[in-house]
């Protein structure tokens, strides 16, 4: 698109660096789990929903949990382990509907992208 061509900038944007942007405590299942981090895109508490980045240290398992809404999430770096033993790799995305139990561990350490939204919207 040429220059001539191209359209003003409106409206309000945010821009996260998923790499530069400090990440804070990961809490999302109760409590604060030791060596998982949390980075904050979109994600409302109080709804329990948008989306969120995860950086899991090496040597990490998360709390089992279920899911009340219908969770995504891309694998960017390094391995997660389900705990049906299914190899999750960078570039592999899943899909989990609501009322999904499950658990992940990492040897390796991993960041994903994740979002959580209410099983019926987009």
């Amino acid at each position: 698109m040429a220059e001539k061509d191209s359209i003003p900038w409106r409206g309000p944007r945010r821009i996260v660096n998923l790499y530069e942007t400090p990440y804070e405590a990961y809490d999302l299942e109760g409590e604060v789990q030791d060596n998982v981090h949390l980075l904050n895109i979109s994600y409302d508490r109080d709804r329990a929903t948008g989306w969120y980045v995860i950086r899991m240290e090496p040597g990490t398992a998360s709390i089992p949990h279920e899911h009340a809404k219908h969770e995504e999430y891309l694998i960017i770096e390094g391995e997660l382990i389900e705990s049906d033993g299914t190899v999750l790799k960078k570039g592999d995305f899943v899909s989990y509907p609501p009322g999904s139990y499950h658990n992940s561990r990492t040897d390796t350490g991993c960041l994903l992208i994740g979002h959580d939204r209410d099983p019926y919207s987009n």
